[in-house]
């Protein structure tokens, strides 16, 4: 009886295990999980516009932004039982506010958690030098002076959204382990030329991964500079947002061509600002390779 009993209770530990599943712990194995995206099949949780995603990789937790509301982001992390507490970093791949706004609640729980950015004024930068040592006209009075013409040293920061708060700028590559690196781009396209954008790296067995945020730069121009950067023409996947919203058939069929045929991507994993067009276009190129990538999705790494 008391064995029957026993096999009882550790069939019912197993059972809740089982339950908790989607549990985000340490040490089980390299993936990724949609923590915020406007598509869903979990009705338990809240599609709203905007990206985040949490990355585990090789003993790392990695925060990849923090989605459009705050209180939209924290209800769906408490739904995934995602515990903030433990991340290593949290990367902003830009500065829009449907992939920052979730900073907020992150802060709340894990103040001191180290916030990766592009190098661009919103996040704490200082005004850029250039803008107060030109040489003024020897006549222009004082009251027209930037400052009154005594330039402070050293030269006040810009104002952010977040004071108080260090953020590290990522210029180029940035090394966060031997695996893991940043990369950031400057988007040349319209509408958001010059923008700063960052995408994180990770190194597999299989060739790199690359998650982006929104790819404003293009999606083929990021990859494109990385492989120019690091001599790695392997890459094995692309994860995230690829802004082709408004792109037309011919744009979208171009970029699913450099994909496939120009960096031979081997797996896509989509999600945010893509396209439901594109979604489509991936799916039918990629077929098993091309994963679902809706709110709440975990997938392998």
């Amino acid at each position: 009886m008391m064995n029957r009993i026993a096999l009882l209770v550790a069939s019912l530990a197993m059972f809740d295990v089982g339950l908790s599943s989607q549990t985000i712990t340490a040490n089980t194995g390299n993936r990724i999980t949609i923590l915020f995206d406007a598509f869903t099949n979990k009705p338990e949780l809240t599609a709203d516009w905007g990206y985040a995603a949490l990355v585990e990789f090789e003993g790392k937790r990695i925060l990849f932004d923090t989605g459009n509301n705050a209180a939209i982001f924290e209800a769906n992390i408490k739904r995934l039982r995602i515990d903030l507490t433990r991340l290593d970093l949290v990367v902003l791949s830009h500065r829009h506010g449907d992939h920052t706004s979730g900073l907020r609640y992150v802060l709340s729980v894990n103040p001191q958690v180290p916030i990766y950015a592009p190098a661009d004024e919103p996040f704490n930068d200082v005004i850029p030098p250039a803008f107060l040592t030109q040489s003024a006209d020897a006549n222009l009075p004082t009251k027209m002076r930037y400052f009154g013409g005594k330039i402070p040293a050293p030269p006040p920061p810009h104002g952010t959204a977040w004071p108080g708060v260090h953020v590290r700028s990522v210029v180029g590559t940035q090394e966060i382990t031997p695996t893991i690196h940043l990369f950031s781009t400057l988007a040349e396209t319209p509408g958001f030329r010059d923008l700063p954008e960052v995408s994180l790296v990770l190194d597999t067995a299989r060739g790199p991964i690359v998650v982006v945020g929104c790819s404003h730069a293009g999606i083929e121009n990021i990859l494109s500079k990385f492989v120019q950067e690091t001599h790695r023409p392997d890459i094995y996947e692309v994860i995230g947002g690829m802004h082709l919203l408004l792109s037309t058939s011919a744009q979208v069929d171009h970029v699913v061509s450099e994909l496939a045929d120009r960096y031979h991507i081997q797996r896509v994993a989509a999600g945010h600002c893509t396209g439901e067009h594109m979604f489509a276009v991936l799916e039918k190129r990629f077929g098993k390779e091309y994963l679902y990538a809706g709110l709440g999705e975990v997938l392998p790494l």
